[in-house]
């Protein structure tokens, strides 16, 4: 299975369940401070921003019909042979267990990342049984919707089952959700990673969206720890509210000419239907690579050799 001549594996997808996408492990609805009428006024914020992202990009609405698992995955499977797409990473679906009947039922085409809270009760026996049992290959996290520093050595235990089993692990930080979401946090910026990565050089880590907003604090970390990765996922919307003039082209030149192909890793963060398989990400960011003369060797780094080292595919 190949597009353009290339193995392509999406190392960040979520899958689309109905049920909680953490599996519960975060506080998925927050409460706001002051109560639920200021709550709905941010979640307003949020369909004006999403709308008019949406129709920037041609994208559906998403189906209002809730659909079972069972018909999703066999949906993903599909999508999936439909543009030739070898692997994906769902990054979340529901909560591990949940998730690992997904995997199930394409074993040939899915690949299971745990996503339990770094800092719940038994996080490290979790995670070990993700991988020992479930059968998963990765670790997500969601730094800014933690509720311990990062950092904090009370989590070195699961940092320890990464190291021991050399799984990958998927860490967002840097701006939470689309427009109106979360933009600060004591987990948001990626140096925040700087401590950890270094006390766990044999862990490799990895930070989505090229950044999402810190790409000068995520060069720092990758400067200083060879063992971050960067992930190419989503619209990269975060670039018009930068200071700077920015391009998803510009950024593929910053990586490359620093940490190479060798740690830029492909990933689209595909998730609802109808929209499926963001097809146009994968496009455009091969028009950037190409355009940017980046060779057929590095292209097959970036756009799936990578991801296929680091899952052990």
């Amino acid at each position: 299975m190949a597009y353009q001549n290339l193995r392509i594996v999406d190392f960040h997808v979520h899958f689309p369940t109905a049920k909680p996408m953490m599996g519960g492990s975060y506080a998925d609805n927050p409460v706001h401070p002051r109560g639920p009428e200021q709550a709905a006024v941010l979640r307003e914020w949020q369909k004006m921003y999403n709308t008019d992202w949406r129709l920037a990009w041609d994208f559906p609405a998403p189906d209002s019909e809730k659909q079972s698992d069972e018909v999703l995955a066999d949906r993903w499977a599909a999508e999936m042979d439909k543009y030739g797409i070898a692997y994906v990473g769902f990054v979340t679906g529901g909560g591990n267990d949940n998730l690992a009947q997904v995997i199930a039922r394409h074993p040939d085409k899915f690949i299971g990342f745990a996503h339990h809270n770094l800092f719940a009760e038994n996080a490290a026996a979790e995670l070990e049984r993700a991988i020992t049992q479930l059968g998963f290959r990765a670790y997500k996290l969601l730094a800014p919707a933690l509720d311990k520093p990062i950092e904090d050595k009370s989590a070195w235990p699961v940092w320890e089952v990464a190291e021991k089993y050399d799984i990958p692990v998927l860490i967002h930080f840097g701006v939470l959700g689309s427009g109106g979401g979360v933009a600060w946090h004591e987990n948001i910026n990626p140096l925040k990673l700087h401590d950890v990565a270094r006390a766990f050089p044999k862990v490799k880590f990895v930070v989505p969206h090229f950044g999402c907003g810190w790409l000068r604090e995520a060069l720092q970390l990758c400067w200083s720890c060879a063992n971050v990765y960067i992930d190419t996922s989503g619209s990269n919307q975060w670039v018009r509210w930068m200071p700077e003039e920015l391009t998803v082209k510009k950024l593929f030149r910053k990586y490359l000419e620093t940490i190479g192909p060798e740690r830029l890793i492909f990933a689209t963060d595909s998730s609802w239907f109808p929209r499926g398989f963001a097809i146009r990400y994968l496009q455009d960011q091969l028009r950037d690579c190409r355009e940017l003369n980046v060779s057929p060797d590095a292209l097959e780094k970036i756009f799936g050799g990578n991801a296929a080292r680091l899952l052990k595919i």
